[in-house]
This record gives structure tokens, C-alpha cells and sequence, in this order.
């Protein structure tokens, strides 16, 4: 099968479903919960009903796997750029989002147990 000219990526993609919290950057708007369709170390692609728009800032938490980082699953505190928002099909109203990570901090060991007891949300002036 050949790849169209413009869907060639950089990094390997992987279709995992990886549990997302996401949150527009430095917004009031609460955080939602998302599942990853495809992951990659430089991008993530998931299904959500909200509405984000191409360019638009978000900020992400996951547990990045052992999969795509070649160790241990470690928490990973992403800002990332929408780089695609289409329909995932026409009888529903999913949205396929696709984030190119701009950045990403892994979450020290000592935040990763709290923060996975914790429901609440994440803050993202914190770093």
C-alpha cells in the first residue's frame, strides 16, 4: 500500500488505546477524558465529541507505554498543537484528533502515585 505524500510521519505509530486527561493550555475549561487511538513519542491521535480546532494548544496527561519509550510506562505532562480534527464517521459526531507534541515533561515518580490516586485535575502552570 503506498503512503499519500502527506500522511508520512517522522516516528512509528502505534495503535494502542492509552487513557488521555486533556485540557485546552492555560484555559479555565475543565479537563476531559480520552482514549488514544494511535500513539506515537511525537503525537497522539484520539476520538472525543469536543469541538478543538487546527492550531489550537492543548495540554495532555498520559501514561506514555513501554511500547513507544522503550522502558517502563512513565506519566508524560504533554503541550502539543492540533494538526488534524476530521469526522470519524458519518453517523456519529466523534471527532478524530490528532496532537503533535511540541514538549512533554515526565511526571517525577513521587507526582506519578498521587497523581493516579488523585481524580482531580491537573494544573497546568505546574511544572
Amino acid at each position: 500500500m503506498k503512503i499519500p505524500a502527506d500522511d508520512r510521519r517522522i516516528t512509528h505509530r502505534v495503535p494502542l488505546a492509552v487513557p488521555l486527561r486533556v485540557r485546552v493550555w492555560k484555559s479555565a475549561i475543565p479537563e476531559q477524558r480520552a482514549e488514544s487511538m494511535n500513539i506515537s513519542e511525537r503525537g497522539v491521535y484520539f476520538a472525543t465529541g469536543s469541538r478543538f480546532k487546527e492550531g489550537e494548544q492543548l495540554e495532555l496527561l498520559l501514561r506514555m507505554p513501554e511500547e513507544i519509550v522503550g522502558r517502563a510506562q512513565t506519566d508524560w505532562r504533554c503541550v502539543g498543537h492540533v494538526v488534524r480534527v476530521q469526522a470519524l464517521d458519518s453517523s456519529s459526531r466523534a471527532l478524530g484528533v490528532a496532537v503533535q507534541f511540541d514538549r512533554y515533561q515526565v511526571v517525577p515518580e513521587r507526582e506519578q502515585a498521587t497523581r493516579m490516586r488523585r481524580a482531580g485535575p491537573f494544573h497546568p502552570g505546574r511544572r
